[in-house]
């Protein structure tokens, strides 16, 4: 049975990418039903995905991909989740949540279930406070405020652009960690939420995710992934480097803790470190090299701020490896069809 009344029912839509039948959605029912799901169809597209009955949802395959976006669905990956930023393109709603099939409801301490979408719309409504840190986390929770000593001037925050959820069971670790630890199970359950400074990268992990489409959509490009690329398994790393380094020039706010959802399966380590193997070596130059990028005044939209980093990235990553002239050539290609695809609809008489 449907939530009754739930919050921005009209206003957010449910991205998933897959590779497989969706039952993993009867257990969201409760929660989802009353939203539209887009489904991004990885891999082969002549496979026919069951959708469980009573969703309302879109379904895309990499036919439908190649038809709208023409030349330009070059720069979706090809059988990588990074091709779930499609649905983020074509939606027409202020509000995302991305969710991978292979994440569960998980359970409060108490044994409730938890509504995984509820707090983070709880967490994009509210502000986020990059610029001074509150020793009770996030000030806007229910039980918590601005401590003593907190500047007046800054507790009315700023917007939030990103919630950034988490993971109980089974940890988003890379493939060295994993051999290590290939029985560790995360069992810690931290009820906080807290804005991440400004000025601090963090590791974006795609599979609990919800942001503001209208303020950062253009920013959550999941990068060149998967089949034909020297890499996988950064492709949400990648989209939150940008989106950081854009939100703390446009003053945007992310927050990352609750909610927390149940990671079911744990991906083969070995295939994990062949896809990650390149990104070891070149996070430690990458990184660097997003914590010095500066932006230029001029540059006001997400999409200007997008296009100038695609620069940097040519012009400094570049010379890493030629994969990054790629990446920023993809980059630009990205922005000018979220361009002609969102620009397009907002002139027919009802778009928003």
């Amino acid at each position: 049975m449907a939530t009754s009344n739930p919050p921005l029912k009209d206003d957010l839509d449910i991205v998933i990418p897959t590779i497989r039948n969706l039952d993993f959605l009867e257990m969201w029912r409760p929660f989802f039903q009353p939203y539209h799901l887009i489904i991004v169809q990885d891999g082969d597209p002549s496979k026919t995905i069951k959708v469980p009955s009573g969703f309302s949802y879109d379904l895309y395959n990499r036919n439908d991909i190649n038809k709208i976006l023409g030349p330009k669905a070059s720069c979706i990956s090809f059988k990588d989740s990074a091709c779930r930023c499609f649905g983020y393109m074509v939606s027409k709603k202020k509000y995302i949540f991305t969710i991978d099939d292979d994440c569960f409801v998980a359970k409060d301490p108490s044994g409730k279930d938890i509504d995984a979408l509820s707090q983070h719309i709880r967490n994009l409504l509210h502000p986020a406070t990059p610029y001074f840190f509150n020793t009770l986390y996030d000030p806007f929770s229910d039980g918590a405020d601005f401590v003593r000593g907190y500047p007046f001037s800054l507790r009315e925050g700023i917007p939030t652009a990103v919630s950034h959820g988490l993971w109980l069971n089974i940890p988003d670790y890379d493939a060295p960690t994993q051999l290590v630890k290939p029985r560790e199970r995360n069992t810690r359950y931290v009820d906080a939420v807290m804005t991440i400074p400004k000025g601090t990268l963090f590791p974006m992990c795609g599979m609990n995710l919800a942001f503001d489409r209208n303020m950062i959509g253009p920013a959550m490009y999941f990068g060149l992934m998967g089949d034909g690329q020297p890499i996988g398994r950064y492709d949400d790393m990648w989209a939150g480097w940008c989106v950081k380094v854009i939100c703390d020039h446009l003053g945007l706010g992310i927050k990352t803790g609750l909610p927390y959802i149940w990671h079911s399966k744990a991906s083969n380590p070995f295939v994990n470190l062949k896809k990650e193997y390149k990104g070891i070596f070149w996070q430690e130059e990458i990184i660097p090299f997003f914590q010095a990028l500066s932006l230029p005044k001029e540059s006001t939209t997400v999409q200007a701020c997008y296009i100038e980093m695609a620069k940097q990235v040519k012009d400094k990553l570049g010379k890493i490896d030629p994969y990054f002239v790629k990446l920023g050539d993809a980059m630009v290609t990205w922005i000018e069809a979220w361009d002609e695809l969102n620009l397009k609809d907002s002139k027919k008489p009802n778009g928003k």
